[in-house]
């Protein structure tokens, strides 16, 4: 933009308002149609029309108004109108303008002044503001502190142009006189911010005159006073230590605000162990004093700066920044296990595992909502712990499987997937998880925990007891074979014929009932006398998220995967049990398991028949234990072990460049465009009118 902008509005696109039909109304006598007109007005000129007709109106019906929220707009008007020609100087009409801010400033109404001097702090032309100065002046006494407070911006406004010294020689001295009688808080700040702008010296001098009584003074004033502090020391460093006994004076401040600027300027100023201490201490009080999760967030992200340059002094820390947990807010969860996993030392691992192992009863213990999702992230942070920390993997694998079978699929994955990382990276626990994960098996309803769990099984069952406990809890979770059973052979045309109506008109409606004698069959909701079609055997397991009924619902990815468990089961037997009839009947069992799942698959029974995949490799298995070779065992006995670990290597080797990668990766550029909130649309009616006024926003 060419030149300064103060007034930012959001304009809708539509039918843009005629200047006749501005002009008009501007004209009448109502109120509200003024109101209304004026703000069409500033939308047109905002958006690049001149609507050089309406001056004259304005001034003539306008500007007479006693009404406030027409000299509010009015105002506003003046500042995006052209004051000067093309050489700089002040058009004639602005006289006309001047004598009304003149009247305004002797206003008996303390808001007309208070406005008006607010919007002499948007003006640059000295030429106008120059016969108003005794005014401003004047109402730095006034009684009301609205005025006071709006004057002494005015002055320091005046006095920043660049012939504002001129204008007004003795500013400072008057605005410090100001100060040291002034008792609103506002007016008081304001005073101080324009001796910090403008003169500075007499900021410092008057600030180290009143060291002991600025822990009294308001929350505004402290802000600024901080603030003046920062800028001191950056350009002189070696005045720390001057300052450094105000912003102690402040952490125990009453307000938030300034504690928190306490905490930000001791970072900014120093770097030494003590103040980066006392400003993380600060930060972990505010996080557990604020109630407003937005307040936590933000403090949080301060905790995260300061990880990223004082690991050593943050690292400390780490139990006062797990207790935000208690938050019921998930983002703040969330970002305070992302800080403490990056503080965890061999020497503070234990206490942050047993924090989080209390958190994950917490989540079993209570039923609140987005339970499962926090169980989760606890979850996932424990396996980032246990990984970096093996040693500490005993004192939390066996509470974790407890989860295999919970409702949130997600954080039983999770679980499942940690389990088996941990069973291959600390040799020790592989009995233990082994003996635990089979007690557990039959809690398991997701079908992807079952394949991982079942893997497992498959790959770190080795001795005798553990082979023949897998296989026997395999056999239990599939209950009786076979899985459904076929019509008598004389009612066989009957049954398929039927069969085939019931599969035409009502297959989507089909459901597992109970028959009387316990067993599931399945019956058509659409016709009660229809023969029911083949039966289905459920067998004796209650749970509906065993392995019998997964593979009942369909899904036969599953079912092979119980075949290549059992495969690698009876592979292993045949090593470690002498008996060779032990083998040949357990081999006979899992081979009647396989044929039986190929049938349910090939039969009419289900919607949909078994895939190809699945299918193929059921067959496999059957073809493997009927005919093993040493090479064939060795692919599934050795290799694909092999390949996991070589899978984990490369998934830590991954995960550390992607690290490195992200530390050297800039979050913004300097040339991002910025969204501003505020002057998005928000229309809450027709003639939703915002305006924004941002001082000094744009420059050239």
């Amino acid at each position: 933009m060419e030149r300064t902008c103060t007034l930012l509005i959001h304009f809708d696109k539509g039918t843009p308002a005629l200047a006749n039909e501005i002009k008009e109304a501007l004209e009448g006598n109502d109120v509200p149609v003024k109101v209304e007109a004026m703000k069409k007005a500033i939308m047109l000129l905002l958006n690049g029309e001149t609507l050089p007709q309406l001056f004259i109106t304005i001034i003539r019906y306008v500007m007479p108004s006693e009404d406030h929220t027409i000299q509010k707009l009015l105002l506003l008007y003046f500042e995006i109108i052209d004051k000067t020609d093309a050489q700089g100087k002040a058009l004639q009409e602005m006289i006309l303008i001047c004598q009304n801010l003149r009247n305004n400033l002797q206003h008996p109404n303390e808001y007309i002044r208070g406005v008006t001097l607010r919007f002499l702090c948007r003006l640059n032309e000295t030429e106008i503001l120059e016969p108003l100065i005794p005014s401003v002046l004047a109402n730095l006494e006034h009684r009301h502190p609205f005025i006071r407070r709006n004057a002494i911006l005015a002055v320091m406004s005046i006095y920043k142009l660049p012939n504002g010294d001129q204008l007004l020689v003795d500013a400072p001295e008057m605005i410090e006189r100001a100060l040291s009688t002034e008792q609103d808080p506002s007016a008081k700040r304001n005073a101080f911010l324009m001796l910090f702008t403008c003169a500075q010296d007499r900021a410092i001098n008057y600030l180290l005159t009143h060291v002991d009584s600025v822990p009294e003074w308001g929350e505004l004033l402290q802000m600024v006073v901080l603030e003046l502090i920062r800028k001191v020391c950056r350009t002189n460093r070696g005045e720390k230590g001057k300052y450094i006994k105000i912003i102690i004076s402040l952490v125990n401040a009453p307000s938030t605000a300034v504690i928190y600027e306490c905490a930000g300027t001791l970072v900014s100023l120093s770097s030494a162990p003590t103040a980066i201490r006392a400003a993380a201490n600060t930060y972990c009080q505010l996080l557990l004093s604020q109630s407003d999760n937005n307040v936590k967030l933000i403090v949080l992200d301060r905790l995260n700066e300061l990880k990223s340059s004082h690991r050593e002094i943050m690292v400390d820390m780490i139990m006062d920044v797990l207790r935000a947990l208690s938050s019921p807010n998930l983002d703040i969860r969330r970002k305070t296990i992302d800080i403490a996993l990056e503080l965890i030392t061999p020497r503070n691992i234990d206490e942050v595992v047993l924090t989080l192992k209390k958190e994950v009863v917490k989540t079993q213990s209570t039923e609140i909502e987005k339970n499962g999702e926090y169980r989760q992230m606890l979850v996932q942070a424990i396996h980032s712990c246990a990984i970096k920390f093996p040693e500490v993997a005993s004192t939390v694998v066996h509470l974790l499987m407890d989860f295999l079978g919970d409702n949130n699929v997600a954080s039983a994955i999770d679980v499942v997937v940690f389990v088996r990382e941990i069973i291959e990276s600390n040799p020790k626990l592989r009995v233990s998880i082994i003996t635990r994960l089979l007690d557990t098996f039959y809690q398991i309803r997701a079908a992807r925990v079952c394949s991982c769990a079942l893997w497992i099984v498959g790959e770190y069952c080795l001795s005798l007891s553990e082979v023949e406990s897998g296989i026997a809890t395999i056999k239990q979770c599939l209950g009786d074979l076979p899985f459904y059973t076929v019509p008598e052979e004389g009612e066989a045309p009957d049954a398929a014929k039927r069969t085939q109506q019931v599969n035409s008109t009502t297959l989507s409606s089909r459901r597992p009932a109970i028959l009387a004698d316990g067993t599931y069959a399945t019956q058509s909701a659409a016709s009660e006398t229809a023969i029911s079609p083949p039966t289905l055997v459920q067998g004796s397991l209650a749970s509906p998220g065993n392995l019998r009924s997964l593979i009942l619902t369909g899904d036969f990815f599953l079912g092979a995967v119980v075949a290549c468990t059992l495969t690698k089961l009876i592979l292993r037997l045949e090593e470690v049990q002498p008996s060779r009839v032990e083998v040949n009947k357990a081999s006979t069992e899992a081979l009647l398991i396989m044929v039986s799942m190929l049938q349910l698959g090939q039969s009419s029974f289900l919607p949909h028949p078994i895939d190809n995949d699945s299918y193929d490799r059921i067959v496999l298995c059957i073809r493997l234990l009927c005919n093993t070779g040493d090479g064939i065992r060795k692919i599934w006995l050795q290799s694909c072990r092999e390949s996991f670990v070589k899978m984990l290597a490369d998934k830590q080797f991954r995960e550390i460049e992607e690290l490195k990668a992200k530390a050297q990766i800039s979050h913004a550029q300097p040339d991002d465009l910025i969204d501003f909130y505020h002057l998005k649309s928000r229309k809450v009616n027709h003639h939703c009118f915002i305006i924004t006024c941002v001082r000094g926003f744009y420059k050239a």
